[in-house]
């Protein structure tokens, strides 16, 4: 299909393409009111240079030999980016947690509950409103597939990575349009997340719901770390495990990236080899349809703690992963919504609509119920940063979050970063995000519902439990909204 001349012009043209899409953003204001990344406006552009868009006017206006017929970019160009979000979304998982302190669950519940209680509660939440409206709307109206009801929590938790890099299993599992409309809908999620955010953060301070003040109007674009700053001995020492080391730091630190990419590797041969020995006898797998970046996220947690148990934590540069991750993501949105069918999204349009206003109205209105009653102060600031992660992805999260409370007034920032640790691995692009479609079709949307409803329900009563427990089943401070 393409030679590695191909591959090499295929990832020049997603370097112009974002530096186009930097050059757009800083033209045109909307997008920048919107807060979109560089790398979904050279997405959006490298598919209105494609066949879809400029490829079908050329053919409009000169026939099926017009010279642009294909848009700009040949077929094995084109070939390479189909191909490409699958296989980059693994670097990005693999460096989630490289280089990031991994303190102990037990750590993590005591300074953060009510935020791990709020965002699994969310992610659910997506779950179950996804299968009731695709068993009593989508299915009976529309004819559509049963795994549509998990691309409200794919699109909006898991984002443009995770849609694109689901790709395959999609495929695997007979619902082909599943990807583009998850993409579809990662897109609405981000946009409805930054559009309603900003609108409930002008209400919140018009009700003196928000008790921080306003970012200052020379605040940075850069949005901040989740974690703290790597201290002055860890450099150090660095310097001493570094010396002699004839390697690009870059290099070593894209050497860990492999290594978690292999473990998790292994451990879904592993599984994929447990199911075949015990369950997988009756016919009923999953294993097999589960992609790899999942299991590379557990494989990046597993090369930190031996790193960490080593004393090699120095060697992993948390900027530099950044940096990796960073890169990947860009070449996974980019080609992602390049590779996206326009045809496909309208030959599905009214599941595609109806999901993203059901999933934008879950959002918005639990939000505006449960965070008022979970979060025993400043509850405004410490919800806005889940429900904007639930619409877009994390760094949407921490925008909206920077908007209300740009100091960090209310100490949300370090309970959002530490749910992250709770939420990643399993929601929001985690295992189940990744084995949600295989069990829809190998279960069926009743025993799914069971099990998301079941899962939803327990962090309910957990939060319940939470309430009464720190005495705030009726809060005096704060009153809920609906």
């Amino acid at each position: 299909m393409f030679t590695l001349r191909d591959v090499f012009f295929a990832f020049i043209w997603i370097a112009l393409l974002i530096l186009a899409g930097r050059l757009i953003k800083q033209k045109v204001r909307w997008i920048q009111s919107l807060y979109l990344p560089e790398s979904i406006v050279a997405g959006a552009l490298a598919l209105l240079l494609g066949p879809q868009v400029l490829g079908a006017i050329a053919t409009s206006v000169s026939g099926e030999d017009a010279l642009l017929a294909q848009g700009l970019f040949a077929e094995p160009i084109r070939a390479v980016w189909s191909q490409s979000p699958s296989i980059f979304i693994n670097i990005v998982f693999a460096a989630l947690f490289l280089g990031e302190s991994i303190p102990r669950p037990r750590d993590i519940w005591r300074k953060a509950a009510p935020q791990v209680i709020f965002g699994q509660s969310l992610a659910w939440g997506q779950y179950v409103i996804g299968i009731l409206v695709t068993l009593i709307i989508l299915m009976p109206l529309f004819g559509a597939h049963p795994i549509s009801a998990a691309l409200i929590e794919i699109g909006f938790e898991g984002g443009h990575g995770t849609a694109g890099g689901m790709a395959e299993t999609f495929g695997e599992l007979g619902f082909e349009a599943g990807a583009d409309l998850a993409l579809g809908l990662a897109t609405v999620g981000i946009v409805s997340g930054i559009i309603t955010g900003t609108t409930l953060a002008r209400w919140g301070r018009k009700r003196r719901h928000i008790s921080s003040f306003e970012a200052p109007a020379d605040q940075p674009e850069d949005l901040p770390e989740l974690t703290e700053t790597e201290s002055p001995e860890i450099e150090q020492r660095r310097q001493r495990l570094m010396r002699g080391l004839l390697i690009d730091p870059l290099s070593l630190n894209f050497g860990f990236v492999g290594i978690a990419v292999i473990f998790g590797w292994l451990i879904l041969r592993g599984l994929v080899l447990l199911e075949a020995l015990t369950w997988g006898r009756t016919g009923f797998t999953v294993m097999e349809y589960v992609p790899l970046f999942p299991m590379a996220l557990v494989g990046g947690i597993l090369v930190q703690l031996s790193v960490e148990r080593l004393g090699l934590r120095a060697l992993i540069i948390k900027p530099l992963m950044k940096n990796i991750a960073g890169m990947a993501l860009d070449v996974v949105v980019v080609t992602a919504l390049a590779s996206i069918s326009l045809t496909v999204i309208g030959s599905n349009l009214a599941t595609f609509l109806i999901l993203s206003v059901v999933g934008i109205a879950w959002n918005v209105l639990f939000f505006l119920y449960y965070a008022p009653r979970i979060f025993p102060d400043h509850w405004f600031e410490k919800g806005i940063g889940d429900m904007g992660q639930s619409m877009g992805v994390t760094a949407t999260g921490i925008l909206l979050l920077r908007m209300v409370d740009p100091n960090n007034q209310s100490g949300a920032f370090e309970s959002f970063a530490y749910k992250q640790l709770f939420f990643e691995p399993i929601v929001g692009g985690g295992l189940f995000t990744a084995a949600a479609p295989a069990l829809i079709a190998r279960l069926g949307l009743g025993p799914t519902l069971l099990i998301t409803g079941g899962l939803l329900v327990f962090w309910l009563v957990a939060g319940y439990l939470l309430m009464r427990q720190q005495g705030r089943s009726s809060p005096s401070t704060q009153q809920p909204l609906l």
